[in-house]
């Protein structure tokens, strides 16, 4: 499955700091209709992402009743990312 969406980084300060974009409600429910099948525990959905030129293995997580998608720290150096910056984001997820 192969999704294209934009959206924009928002901070998550917590235990350790992480940086997100939240998944579109079409898009996140399409990845609930295959979470059953990729999941591998605590509804974490394993995926690629592409911002930019850039390519990581991350985790979606789910979160109020969607997903939201990690913005690593090499992906945030690599593509010159910061907080509130609007991304075009490619999630792959093999379902």
């Amino acid at each position: 499955m192969r999704l294209r969406f934009t959206g924009t980084i928002w901070y998550w300060r917590g235990p350790a700091p992480f940086h997100f974009v939240s998944v579109p409600e079409a898009e996140a429910a399409m990845i609930a209709e295959v979470a059953a099948v990729v999941t591998y525990g605590w509804g974490m959905i394993p995926a690629s992402v592409t911002i930019g030129r850039t390519t990581t293995t991350t985790s979606l997580w789910p979160k109020d009743g969607g997903y939201v998608v990690p913005v690593k720290k090499a992906l945030q150096d690599a593509e010159g990312l910061c907080v509130d910056d609007e991304v075009e984001v490619t999630l792959d997820i093999d379902a």
